[in-house]
């Protein structure tokens, strides 16, 4: 099994622009989730980490497993729902340990994870009793085991050995090695504060070498076997992740290709100046990767990246700006649409016009704008019933175009709703 690398996050103390400033830097330092911990009893720390949580969830593409203090099912609840891909509960700090059966129901035993405390004596006694009692969290249906300071003995060993379920070490790697921890059975993951601002791509790649089953993003094709050009170069088209703006053109040689895959950052062979060229070391403009595909003759490479800055030289976002021949047309990209016509009422918002109906709905405030969405969620309703849909499509228009007109009034974006969205896959 592939162990990962989770950078950990001590919240508790913590002001939220630093937790916030850490996310950033671990974003795409090579880290395969976020450990985000708060165990504060306190309600106005409890209600100002979700904040936080929540915060997290918009400006990161890593996946984060939230600790917080139970003592009721609304806890678990509201940091699962912040965007946390699991819960985890410390057993010592639970109000009623009958909330982790509760928690399990509730969302789902894959994302409820209980930290429990291994520091301890080390007595036989002692280690059975944890034993015990984690047997006890894993009748309650939770799915793994999160480890706190612990230390490396043949009864530790004996316990990890006979537990059945994923573990995962939080550990500041002041005492134990991380490979001897990823040596340890059933162990997934090393959860540490270790390797802030560092390179993790490198850690991973030194410990995949030493022969170390860490987690790692590896090519699925060798650049042996794309076609190169003459000299032997293959063109790479850089997309925008999110939005799909194709950015710029490139090209790769082997070596190029193979840092691209290792650390993360799109890496190019500069034909004018003959030489390895790591996008952004210059200007900071980092291009970060999010995937890479080939197109179907092998000699084409697509990659959607995470831009940094703008992508182009002249400092414009995407190197096609200029238009050369353009036709109007009406596009049907769902998202492209939405924009547009977002845009549109926005502007409206900003800069009012007379006999605008939109205007209208502004001047006339929340009330008229939430009683219109009511009314064409209702003609939805009777408009599906008809078996001639040209009327259901007319109406569901409508109903979106009101809704977005809510969304302007309160503030929210479609980023805001997508992000919402992709948080519960």
């Amino acid at each position: 099994m592939d162990k990962k690398i989770i950078a950990s996050i001590d919240a508790e103390n913590e002001a939220r622009e630093n937790i916030l400033d850490m996310v950033a830097d671990y974003d795409d330092s090579g880290v395969d989730m976020l450990y985000i911990y708060n165990y504060s009893k306190s309600e106005k720390n409890r209600e100002d980490f979700i904040s936080t949580l929540r915060m997290v969830r918009d400006r990161t593409d890593l996946p984060f497993m939230a600790g917080v203090y139970v003592d009721r099912l609304e806890d678990v609840k509201k940091a699962y729902y912040s965007g946390a891909c699991k819960v985890v509960i410390d057993m010592e700090k639970i109000s009623d340990p009958e909330l982790l059966s509760q928690a399990v129901t509730k969302i789902g035993k894959e994302n409820v994870w209980a930290c429990v405390n291994f520091g301890c004596d080390y007595k036989e006694e002692t280690i059975h009793e944890i034993g015990q009692t984690c047997l006890k969290y894993i009748a309650a249906g939770i799915y793994g085991i999160m480890a706190k300071h612990i230390q490396i003995t043949p009864k530790i060993l004996k316990y990890l050995n006979e537990n059945y379920c994923p573990v995962i070490i939080r550990d500041a790697l002041e005492r134990n090695s991380i490979t001897s921890l990823m040596e340890l059975p059933n162990v997934e993951a090393i959860a540490t504060s270790f390797y802030a601002g560092k390179n993790v791509f490198g850690v991973k790649k030194s410990l995949k070498e030493q022969g170390y089953p860490v987690y790692m993003t590896e090519s699925t094709v060798d650049f042996k076997d794309l076609k190169k050009n003459d000299q032997g170069l293959v063109p790479v088209i850089v997309q925008d992740y999110k939005t799909n703006q194709v950015l710029m053109l490139a090209y790769m040689n082997e070596e190029a290709y193979q840092r691209t895959v290792e650390t993360g950052r799109m890496t190019y062979w500069s034909r004018s100046r003959n030489e390895l060229w790591i996008k952004g070391d210059t200007s900071g403009h980092y291009q970060f990767v999010k995937s890479i595909s080939v197109d179907c003759d092998s000699d084409t490479l697509l990659a959607k990246v995470k831009q940094i800055g703008a992508a182009c030289h002249t400092g414009n976002y995407s190197c096609f700006y200029t238009d050369i021949f353009k036709r109007d047309f009406e596009s049907e990209d769902i998202s492209e649409v939405f924009d547009k016509v977002m845009g549109v009422i926005l502007d409206r918002k900003a800069n009012p016009k007379e006999g605008s109906y939109t205007n209208y709905l502004f001047d006339k405030g929340l009330d008229k704008i939430l009683k219109k969405c009511g009314e064409e969620a209702t003609e939805i309703v009777i408009a599906a019933k008809n078996p001639d849909h040209e009327e259901l499509r007319y109406e569901i228009a409508d109903f979106m175009y009101h809704v977005m007109v809510l969304m302007a009034e309160t503030g929210l974006s479609w980023t805001d709703i997508a992000r919402e969205l992709a948080s519960r896959e």
